[in-house]
């Protein structure tokens, strides 16, 4: 785990939990953290939290706001099977490289 390694998920990829408290949720990837290995999923991993009044925010109070989540508890949803599944790399004629379900063959990119 170090700095510049490549995830598994993208942004705006579905992605389905499959470990944890919100397992078997779905959801949207806002931003990936690829430093730490995690992604900031939507309403997935949502924690309270407790804000002071300040400048920014004239009113304080409690904040429910979604935390990251590690790489490793969520999977990659295929858009035609709308399964949960994993990918392999393939080259296409025009030379692009594209993430390919492993269930159905089916172009996830």
């Amino acid at each position: 785990m170090g700095v510049g390694h490549r995830l598994a998920v993208k942004k705006n990829d579905l992605i389905e939990v499959i470990a944890g408290k919100d397992r078997g949720k779905r959801g949207k990837v806002l931003r990936t953290i690829p430093k730490t290995q995690r992604a900031l999923v939507e309403k997935i991993n949502t924690v309270k939290r407790h804000t002071r009044p300040g400048r920014i925010s004239q009113q304080g109070g409690i904040l429910e706001k979604e935390a990251p989540i590690s790489i490793a508890n969520v999977m990659l949803v295929c858009p035609k099977c709308d399964r949960s599944a994993r990918y392999g790399k393939a080259i296409l004629a025009d030379g692009r490289k594209v993430r390919v379900c492993k269930k159905c063959g089916e172009v996830i990119d």
